[in-house]
């Protein structure tokens, strides 16, 4: 295999396993730095091996091997460190057998997978609430301090100053790197399903790079869904939220035109949105609801989701519906995001005006501060009324806001329309 043949699969491979190689080791270790030292290692040992030995059949069960060889060679190494090392050595005993083969049969454990594993333990209520969801997301979702940042609408420092602080708020408690059960499950629930749409959202609307969508990170927080709907099947808002995902998952595909261009949801070809996702979408949905959990955020949005489903044609889509959703929505889950796409919403069912007005009142908000999706809302309510050379002005405005290459041509292009 060429040199940089196999530099590019053990990347992508990487890039695909992270996150569960670094939560897999965590859970040995129980210190998250020293899980994503030991993934770094066995990176650089495929680095140097696969390139002449070839890429091995499952290359995820041979990093893991190679991570769990060096975790044993450096607790020996640690004799300052006894307790932890009698704790780590018996527990790496139990399974010594280190070969992929046995890795590869054992990367689930009894309540589902490791990732939902790292996921609790990342929100666990001695880590602040911020802290725990960038954490998370840097962790399980490989996003980068500055697309958690823009995520949060916060600085990257601050983000930055939260993971660091989380890492030693888990390490200093001595926490254990699984699902936990009862109420302790019931308590970090909510941070958990918060968490998981989050990585979704970042898959389904790239804040950055060449891309507008990241399907595999979308991919992944529906798998997490539905193993946490298995674990979990008489809690409403985790069905609220895997219906939630699958519908707007249906339209990945419909999103970006053969050229990458982003393609508006009103615009959109209807026919190339997953029918199976839709169903599976629907079926969650009607879960939510016997489990009486249509007031749940994540259920509120899932029906607004149901609402574009439903509408074979974008002239079909029940306005009045959504902005009466989103009026709901606004109360349940106060937020200015949240208002900006009510905002739209009653835009589109009362008309470019109404949504001015509502998307007014907000403009303010410190947390909308350079939120690019701001000004192009506030254009295309302008473009639909009739004053092109503002909505130009407001088109131009997200452009130069917007970090995602495709976004920045959409609007540019909106901008050059008001010509």
């Amino acid at each position: 295999m060429a040199v940089d043949e196999a530099r590019r699969a053990i990347e992508a491979t990487f890039r695909i396993e992270q996150a569960r190689l670094i939560a897999g080791l965590a859970r040995i270790v129980r210190d998250i730095d020293q899980a994503e030292e030991l993934a770094q290692e066995a990176l650089a040992i495929a680095l140097a091996e696969w390139p002449t030995s070839g890429v091995p059949h499952n290359p995820a069960a041979w990093l893991m091997a190679v991570a769990k060889r060096r975790s044993i060679d450096g607790v020996r190494r640690d004799r300052m460190r006894e307790r932890k090392q009698a704790e780590m050595l018996r527990e790496l005993d139990e399974e010594r057998d280190t070969s992929v083969e046995a890795i590869e049969a054992a990367m689930d454990d009894d309540l589902g997978d490791e990732l939902l594993g790292l996921i609790f333990t990342a929100c666990h209520p001695t880590v602040s609430a911020e802290s725990r969801a960038a954490l998370a997301l840097r962790l399980i979702g490989g996003l980068t301090t500055e697309e958690i940042a823009r995520a949060f609408l916060a600085s990257e420092s601050t983000v930055a100053q939260r993971i660091v602080r989380a890492k030693r708020t888990i390490g200093s408690a001595g926490l254990a790197f699984e699902v936990p059960r009862g109420t302790e499950r019931a308590r970090r629930l909510g941070s958990v399903l918060e968490v998981i749409y989050l990585i979704f959202n970042e898959g389904y609307a790239a804040t950055t790079g060449e891309d507008l969508v990241r399907p595999a990170l979308c991919a992944e927080a529906q798998r997490l869904g539905r193993m946490l709907a298995g674990l979990l099947p008489e809690e409403p808002e985790v069905f609220g939220l895997l219906a939630l995902m699958e519908l707007q998952a249906s339209r990945l595909t419909a999103r970006t035109a053969s050229d990458g261009a982003l393609v508006p949801l009103t615009k959109q070809n209807r026919a190339r949105w997953d029918q199976l996702l839709i169903q599976r979408g629907f079926g969650a949905f009607a879960r939510a609801e016997a489990l009486g959990g249509t007031d749940g955020p994540y259920a509120l949005q899932a029906a607004l989701a149901a609402c574009h489903a439903r509408a074979h044609k974008a002239e079909d889509t029940d306005w009045r519906r959504i902005a009466g959703l989103y009026d709901r929505l606004s109360q349940v889950m106060p937020s200015a995001v949240v208002d900006l796409n009510r905002a739209v919403a009653h835009s589109m069912a009362f008309g470019p005006d109404v949504g001015l007005r509502l998307v007014d009142e907000i403009a303010n908000d410190v947390a909308l501060r350079n939120y690019a999706p701001l000004p192009a809302a506030r254009g295309d309510f302008l473009f639909r009324a009739g004053r092109l050379a503002e909505a130009r002005s407001e088109f131009e405005t997200a452009a130069k806001l917007s970090r995602n290459a495709r976004e920045v041509e959409f609007l540019l292009t909106r901008a050059a329309a008001c010509d």
